[in-house]
């Protein structure tokens, strides 16, 4: 959902972007060595890491604010090298959420594919 503002899609925000199509694509397509759930039951979120990278972060809108996210980087942070990620301009949220957890914002911006929205680069 929190998407929806940023893409004005509604099929892409309550579809493709939640958390289980994502991970089933992942299951697909072989994904699994970098990819970590959150799961107590029931699957909250997950995160994708390659390398020093953060590929992708998702938790579920309905389980957001519970700490789900919190644990995943910080996962990431104590077992990976992961430097730095990609996240979307606009999202606030997100820019907030990482800096909290030690990453800080680049000059370094490209074009989210297929898009006209920028992702921007964070380090820590």
């Amino acid at each position: 959902m929190k998407y929806r503002s940023i893409f004005n899609d509604d099929a892409y925000s309550f579809g493709e972007l939640q958390v289980l199509p994502v991970a089933k694509n992942y299951i697909e397509n072989g994904f699994l060595d970098n990819m970590f759930l959150h799961d107590d039951g029931i699957v909250k979120g997950l995160i994708r890491i390659e390398k020093e990278e953060i590929v992708e972060l998702y938790v579920d809108h309905f389980f957001q604010g519970q700490g789900v996210g919190s644990e995943l980087i910080e996962y990431a942070k104590e077992n990976y090298s992961v430097n730095y990620l990609w996240t979307i301009e606009k999202n606030t949220d997100a820019i907030r959420f990482y800096e909290a957890h030690g990453f800080q914002l680049t000059d370094t911006r490209k074009y989210e594919d297929g898009t006209t929205e920028y992702l921007v680069m964070m380090k820590r």
